[in-house]
């Protein structure tokens, strides 16, 4: 059995392969245009660049446009001067292609300068007309960097206030998503009767970014805005309850002295139109645009990940790594072309080969009349442009020689070096700089993603029916009782209808279920008048805190931070479950949730809260306050549990708890606290700010392949040959012509060829062995051999007396031993037969 190819062999294959159609991938990436482009660069990738080159790339520059395809991607040993080479490329290809400028590029710097006109725009000096924005994320990021620690309690309020004095939101689209969220609040929750501001704390920043628009209020109204922003938190109001201040002030003061000027580099360009709808969705009863925004350069960076993946591994040499490259852009741009086509016109991609959708194509013209698949990112003939190590290597003088195509031509060493890494595909993610202005409390945890692996606390998954962030009751959660339960409270008679923290009604009864459930804590066992009175008060529950409690799948199949997903290594262990069971799971226990999930339950460890308001110590042994306030809990679970009636008369769901999701719920809600008593007096906006006038309406979903003058030349097949008969009306073999449809490699400078070059003429490329035959067949066919007459069989010729070996002219064969009766001085086949047979059975005796 042969051995199975190894990985490092196959992806060698691969990369052979891409080198084969190398001027066809190049003409792809060369042939993408954009009339609003994005200019980043990453370094991260030029990590896995090994070999000769290692450590040669300072910076992998991208160009992307507003569809998320990416027009070159070079690495340089350096930014600034090192593009220009980049920049007069991309120039001759719009102008060679009859496409016009483009109108936009965001940067990341030398969007402007304090002496002279732009850098950017000094570079691409033919288009006159481009104007230079920089990206608001990497503005607001400038001024973030003024700040003490981002661990501040005001760090939050403070990014979110810098996005308003930048943005404001188009009036209608805010007031259509409003009614869309009320309506699905209402109608799959219940939730009604809730006032606009409730509403606006239910809508989080992914829905804002795709169903609503924005634009830039101009750079007069934003400095004025910053200015107060900037006063506001540089002074007494800016610190917190330690007195430590949010901002640095000699630091901030330069830093606005210096990002001042920045402010016209950040406005939307008058004319330009960023939005692009992209579908619909229904939200409730509700019908809601989706939009796709142009603006900045957040999906370029979100590129950058994938970029890393492009090349597999974790090292690669020169050529592989520009192989893995470029074949990987050319299937990005053709996955975002597919995307930015329209709906119905948009068909699903079968090939990512241009040469084969080429000739389907042309066979389907010939018998169906039309063509079969869709070419999103049909090339045009190859400009020349230099892309990824090719660039680099023009700016050292080196060359990027060309490696075998033969997959077994061995390597002093392996090209790739492994690291199984799953791709999640594209998503663009949420816009850094969409924030939402809420001071009141925002909506409770929940359990929608892992615990985290390390023993700090996360940020715990939102989704529930209620709040860890604002008060139960009107008691501070501190105050201990010295009787060992809750501080009594106003009579059922007397109390009113109360909201929870998630501003859903009837929270009264849930405090006096909760605290009836409290007082069994210290009790063996339910009497029959405990379980009525415990029934009465489930009876009263709104009918929302009676559902069935939904807790979201905590399983993920990758464990990803960070801003684009950024992995922090390889686990070995089976995804999501080993950590499931490290992190929620107790010992002989089920998994563990955080109180905020079920309102009962977050009420009832508020009151425990009250009861055990520090640890303490018996006997030499010292308690935490957690596992005071989980005994108790887990004594009323049991109590609950062992009670029969009370379980078949309520739908009671006490789930599990342990030290670490009560200690982390308390502590969220105690920052939670601590940041709307620190906002009080702010004078922050409390809803998001809208324009005055509607925004223009977004282009419709459309993609348009501008610039192909002279379509790349494709290998074509030969006309097909019309089939003859026979006077029998059988249809006769027609000659098969060779047709190499596939492109040959590119020649390769090397021993064989230079050995070759004294013919005057290059060897024809190598053929199958079955292919040769059939030819060779054929071949004899048409030179005279009747059709349907069988030639003579030819024997195999007697070196000896030079007559067929065969039995009619004296020849035998016996055990690999030949015999001919020429040279055997008489001596029959007969004879002989009979005493190699004797000799043989003798040996066999012995």
């Amino acid at each position: 059995m042969p051995p199975v190819p190894s990985p490092v062999w196959l992806l060698t294959v691969y990369s052979h392969d891409v080198l084969s159609r190398l001027d066809e991938v190049k003409a792809r990436v060369t042939s993408i245009f954009g009339s609003i482009l994005k200019m980043d660069s990453t370094k991260k990738v030029t990590k896995k660049l090994a070999g000769t080159a290692a450590d040669t790339a300072a910076w992998v520059t991208n160009v992307g446009n507003e569809h998320g395809q990416v027009l070159v991607s070079v690495l340089t040993a350096g930014e600034g001067e090192g593009l220009l080479p980049m920049a007069a490329g991309l120039m001759e290809r719009y102008r060679l292609a009859g496409v016009a400028p483009p109108q936009l590029m965001y940067v990341d710097r030398d969007c402007c300068s304090s002496f002279g006109g732009s850098k950017t725009a000094a570079m691409f000096n033919e288009w006159d007309r481009l104007v230079v924005r920089l990206d608001i994320w990497h503005l607001m990021r400038r001024f973030a960097s003024g700040v003490t620690t981002e661990s501040h309690q005001l760090y939050g309020p403070f990014m979110r206030q810098l996005s308003v004095c930048i943005f404001e939101w188009d009036a209608g689209d805010v007031r259509r998503l409003l009614e869309a969220k009320r309506s699905e609040l209402e109608g799959k929750h219940g939730m009604v009767g809730l006032t606009e501001a409730e509403v606006s704390r239910k809508i989080g920043r992914k829905e804002m970014a795709l169903h609503c628009r924005r634009r830039t209020r101009g750079a007069a109204a934003t400095e004025v805005l910053l200015l107060a922003l900037l006063e506001t938190f540089n002074g007494e109001k800016g610190v917190d309850t330690l007195g430590i201040p949010l901002l640095d002030s000699i630091r901030i003061q330069e830093i606005w002295n210096e990002q001042r000027r920045h402010l016209h580099c950040i406005q939307d360009p008058p004319g330009v139109q960023l939005y692009t709808e992209t579908g619909k969705i229904t939200k409730g009863s509700v019908i809601l645009p989706v939009y796709r925004c142009a603006r900045g350069s957040t999906s370029l960076e979100s590129f950058h990940l994938h970029l890393n993946r492009f090349i597999p591994g974790t090292r690669a040499n020169a050529m592989h790594f520009q192989a893995f490259l470029l074949d990987g852009l050319v299937r990005w741009n053709e996955d975002r072309a597919q995307t930015a086509v329209e709906g119905k016109n948009r068909q699903p991609l079968l090939s990512y080969s241009g040469h084969l959708q080429h000739i389907l194509n042309l066979s389907s013209q010939r018998v169906l009349g039309k063509e079969q698949v869709k070419d999103y990112s049909k090339p045009s003939k190859y400009t020349g442009e230099l892309l990824g190590v090719e660039y680099l290597y023009s700016q050292t003088g080196r060359v990027l020689q060309d490696v075998s195509v033969d997959p077994d031509f061995p390597e002093e060493a392996a090209a790739v070096e492994l690291l199984d890494e799953e791709d999640e595909g594209f998503q663009e993610d949420v816009d850094p700089t969409v924030h939402i202005p809420h001071v009141t409390p925002m909506i409770a945890p929940s359990s929608s993603s892992a615990a985290p692996l390390s023993g700090e606390p996360a940020d715990a998954p939102r989704s529930g029916p209620s709040s860890p962030t604002a008060p139960e009751d009107g008691s501070s959660p501190e105050a201990p009782d010295q009787h060992g339960s809750p501080h009594p409270e106003h009579s059922s008679d007397s109390e009113g209808e109360t909201q929870g923290p998630d501003a859903m009604p009837g929270y009264q009864h849930v405090r006096r279920l909760a605290r009836a459930l409290v007082e069994v804590r210290s009790r063996q066992g339910l009497s029959d008048r405990r379980v009525d009175g415990l029934v009465a008060l489930w009876l009263a529950l709104p009918d929302f805190d009676k559902q069935r409690l939904i807790y979201p799948a905590r399983h993920q199949e990758r464990i990803v931070q960070g801003r684009f997903k950024a992995s922090k290594g390889k686990s070995s262990i089976i995804l999501g479950k080993d950590s499931l069971q490290r992190c929620l799971l107790g010992l002989n226990s089920g998994p563990a949730n955080w109180p905020g999930t079920s309102r009962l339950v977050e009420a009832i460890c508020s009151q425990l809260c009250q009861i055990h308001p520090s640890a303490t110590q018996s006997a030499g042994v010292k308690k935490s306050r957690w596992a005071l306030i989980l005994a108790d809990y887990v004594a009323i679970r049991e109590a609950v549990l062992n009670s029969p009636r009370l379980m078949a008369q309520t739908n009671l769901q006490l789930f599990e708890l342990n030290q670490r999701t009560i200690s982390q719920w308390y502590s969220r809600r105690q920052k939670e606290r601590e940041r709307m008593v620190l906002q009080q007096g702010l004078g922050l906006a409390v809803a998001p700010s809208v324009t005055a006038q509607p925004l223009p309406e977004a282009k419709p979903l459309h993609y348009q392949r501008e610039g192909i003058q002279a379509p790349f030349p494709f290998p074509t097949p030969p006309p097909p040959v019309p089939r003859q008969t026979t006077q029998q009306g059988q249809p006769a073999q027609a000659p098969i012509q060779p047709a190499h449809l596939e492109q040959q490699p590119p020649a390769l400078p090397g021993p064989s060829q230079a050995q070759g070059q004294h013919t005057g003429r290059s060897s024809p490329p190598p053929v199958p062995r079955t292919t040769a035959w059939r030819r060779k067949r054929m071949a004899d066919d048409t030179e005279g051999v009747a059709a349907g007459k069988r030639r003579q069989r030819e024997h195999y010729v007697c070196a000896k007396c030079v007559l067929p070996k065969r039995r009619e002219t004296g020849h035998s064969r016996f055990g690999g031993v030949a015999f001919c009766s020429v040279t055997a001085g008489g001596k029959t086949v007969a004879q002989w037969l009979a005493e190699m047979k004797d000799a043989k059975g003798r040996g066999e005796g012995h």
